[in-house]
C-alpha cells in the first residue's frame, strides 16, 4: 500500500471512495463537510486478471488499508463509493458480454456492486470510472454551486469516457449507459485528412470519437496512417502497439508527427463537445485521461486545441468554461466518494 503524505484523523461521519481499475485499486476517505483526509494516491493490486472472488477481496483490503491509514473507525463510515471500467449496468452489473478489464466469463454479468456491499455489510454507490471522474470535476470545479450547474466530460485512455452532469448529478440513463460519450459519431470533415480512412472503432461504429481520441484509435487508426506520411520517424520501426503508448513522450517534445496525432483528436473531441453544445448546453467542458497526465505545457496544448475546435455561440462563450479534469489519477476515487457522500447526506 501507498503511505499518503498527510492525513487527517476525521472528526465526523464517512464516506470512502474506491476507485477500481486493471492493476490498482485507489482509495480515499470523504468526511461529512467535504473535506478528504488524503491528498495523494493510496493503491493496492487490483486482482481483476485473478477473478470475481479475488477482486472483491482486494477492495475490501483496499477499504480496510484506508481506514486505518487515516486512523478512522469502521463506525464512521456510512457508505462506499465504487468505481469500474465499463461497460457495466446503472447498478454494478458488469455487462454479459465482458470488458476489457473483466475478460473472463466469470466476470460476465457479475454484480461487483452487491458483492462489495454483502462483502463490508455498508451500502456501495456505484458509478462507471468516466462517470466519477466527471463528477469530480465538476464538484470540484464549481464547489458549493455544483447543483445550479451541468458538464461534460471526455476522458482520453485506452478508449474514450464521459460522463454528463446535470444539477451536479451524473446523467446515468435508463439502462446506464448515459455518457458513452466515446461511441458518439462525429462529423469528420475537419478531422482527417484528404485520403485519410474512416477511423473504425473496436464496438463496430465508423467515425466515433473513440476510434479517434483513445489510446485504441492511436494503434489501430491514426498512427499506422501518420506513419505513411511520416516513413523515416523513429517510431516506425517500433511494433504499433509500443510506437502509440511512446507516442505522448514525443508529443511533449513538440515532434510534429506526434502533434499531428494527438492535434486530430483534439479536434474530435472539439467536434464532440460542440454536440454537447446544442444538446445539453452545459456550463463546462472537462478534459480529462492521459493528456492530463502529460507535461504542463503539452496538456494545455491539447486543452486549447480542443477549445478552438469546439464551436459556441457567442452567448456561450461568455459563460462556458473549458478545464482539465482536476488532481489527475485521484479523480476517479474522489468522484466515487463525492457520489457516496450525496447519498448518504440524501439518506440522513
Amino acid at each position: 500500500m501507498d503511505q499518503a503524505d498527510t492525513v487527517r484523523t476525521p472528526s465526523s461521519w464517512v464516506v470512502v471512495g474506491l476507485d477500481n481499475g486493471g492493476t490498482c485499486n485507489n482509495a480515499t476517505v470523504l468526511d461529512a463537510t467535504g473535506q478528504f483526509l488524503v491528498n495523494n494516491l493510496v493503491e493496492n493490486p487490483s486482482r481483476v486478471l485473478e477473478g470475481p472472488e479475488s477482486a472483491v477481496e482486494a477492495l475490501a483490503e483496499a477499504f480496510g488499508n484506508i481506514l486505518e491509514l487515516t486512523s478512522t473507525p469502521l463506525s464512521l463510515v456510512r457508505a462506499v463509493g465504487l468505481d469500474t471500467p465499463g461497460p457495466a449496468s446503472a447498478h454494478g452489473v458488469i455487462s454479459s458480454k465482458g470488458a476489457t478489464n473483466f475478460n473472463q466469463v466469470s466476470w460476465h454479468g457479475f454484480d461487483i456492486r452487491g458483492a462489495l456491499e454483502t462483502r463490508l455489510g455498508l451500502p456501495v454507490v456505484y458509478n462507471n470510472d468516466g462517470n466519477a471522474a466527471a463528477l469530480y470535476a465538476h464538484h470540484q470545479h464549481f464547489g458549493a454551486d455544483a447543483a445550479a450547474h451541468s458538464s461534460v466530460s471526455a476522458i482520453v485512455g485506452t478508449g474514450l469516457g464521459g460522463g454528463v452532469v446535470e444539477a451536479g448529478q451524473v446523467v446515468r440513463g435508463a439502462a446506464g449507459m448515459a455518457g458513452e460519450l466515446g461511441h458518439v459519431q462525429i462529423p469528420l470533415l475537419g478531422v482527417l485528412e484528404d485520403g485519410q480512412p474512416v477511423p473504425l472503432c473496436n464496438c463496430g461504429f465508423a467515425g466515433d470519437v473513440e476510434s479517434i481520441a483513445s489510446l485504441t484509435g492511436i494503434r489501430n487508426n491514426l498512427l499506422p496512417y501518420w506513419l505513411t506520411r511520416f516513413p523515416d520517424h523513429p517510431l516506425a520501426a517500433e511494433p504499433v502497439a509500443v510506437a502509440a503508448k511512446a507516442l505522448r513522450g514525443y508529443g511533449e517534445k513538440d515532434d510534429p508527427l506526434a502533434l499531428a496525432v494527438f492535434g486530430q483528436q483534439a479536434k474530435a473531441i472539439g467536434k464532440l463537445f460542440t454536440i454537447a453544445a446544442n444538446f445539453t448546453d452545459p456550463s463546462a467542458y472537462f478534459l480529462g485521461g492521459g493528456v492530463v497526465e502529460a507535461s504542463a505545457h503539452f496538456r494545455q496544448w491539447f486543452l486549447n486545441t480542443v477549445r478552438e475546435n469546439t464551436e459556441l455561440r457567442d452567448e456561450q462563450k461568455a459563460v462556458a468554461a473549458f478545464a482539465l479534469v482536476p488532481d489527475r489519477d485521484m479523480a476517479g476515487a474522489r468522484g466515487a466518494a463525492v457520489a457516496a457522500l450525496t447519498e448518504a447526506t440524501a439518506a440522513g
